[in-house]
């Protein structure tokens, strides 16, 4: 019955809003970054995904991220990216915020998307400010490592994602806890709710008086102050959801 109830909650809500972490692209064949098989299981994050250590040797990044950008590129949308996108389209939901950097839920074709962590879909030059598409940059590092700037020559090429120890975008993070403030439901799906400040939007919702529904495969440290919770695979739960709203 949980996801009964969780369809009740979406139904009568006026404005449900959903927080989606690493957990929904991995259905995507996206890894993880936290837990068994994750990216920080293998790789120190601090030393090959922080600002100081891309600065000081962007090669070392791009060598990591190489890979990681090969398998994102070449993703699709999975039924639970695509149960979202039909959850906003019906007017179950009026946002989606993501930890996610990987694009599939605008491929999805979910409209208001406000991403926490920036966008692994663009590089930025931090020399001369040059913007180009991941795709252009991702042909050019089997035959030039680091990747060098069409434009200045330069070779501090970066993702817009946020790096550790870099701030989050502020103008995204203060969009997200306004809808946290003002939803009646909050949706999370995929997140291990354990990296903050991403972790706090659900609680900003729960302080205000909106009811919690949690899908992930894992127990999160939320689960105590949810309404709902279903541990189960996003890409089979929310196609039931959605089926169930009318989404």
């Amino acid at each position: 019955m949980t996801v009964e109830r969780a369809a009740e909650l979406l139904s009568t809500a006026r404005r449900a809003v959903a927080l989606t972490g690493a957990g929904v692209s991995a259905e995507s064949g996206i890894p993880t970054f936290r837990g068994e098989g994750g990216l920080w299981a293998k790789y120190d994050p601090v030393k090959v995904s922080s600002i100081d250590t891309f600065l000081a040797d962007p090669a070392s990044y791009w060598r990591v991220s190489r890979d990681r950008g090969r398998v994102a590129l070449a993703a699709k949308p999975n039924p639970g990216h695509l149960a979202l996108a039909e959850l906003e389209a019906a007017g179950r939901l009026v946002a989606l915020i993501t930890q996610n950097t990987d694009g599939l839920h605008q491929d999805s074709g979910s409209k208001r998307v406000i991403e926490l962590h920036g966008s692994g879909r663009k590089v930025v030059c931090l020399d001369c400010g040059r913007v180009e598409p991941r795709s252009e940059v991702q042909e050019r590092l089997d035959v030039e490592m680091p990747p060098r700037c069409r434009q200045c020559g330069g070779t501090r090429l970066k993702p817009t994602v946020v790096l550790f120890g870099e701030p989050m975008p502020a103008a995204a993070v203060q969009e997200a806890f306004e809808l946290a403030r003002n939803a009646d439901v909050i949706l999370v799906v995929g997140s291990s709710l354990v990296v903050y400040p991403a972790a706090e939007v659900p609680l900003v919702a729960l302080r205000a008086g909106a009811r919690m529904i949690v899908v992930n495969a894992e127990p999160t440290p939320f689960d105590r102050f949810a309404h709902v919770v279903i541990h189960g695979r996003s890409g089979e739960v929310l196609p039931h959801l959605a089926a169930l709203t009318g989404g």
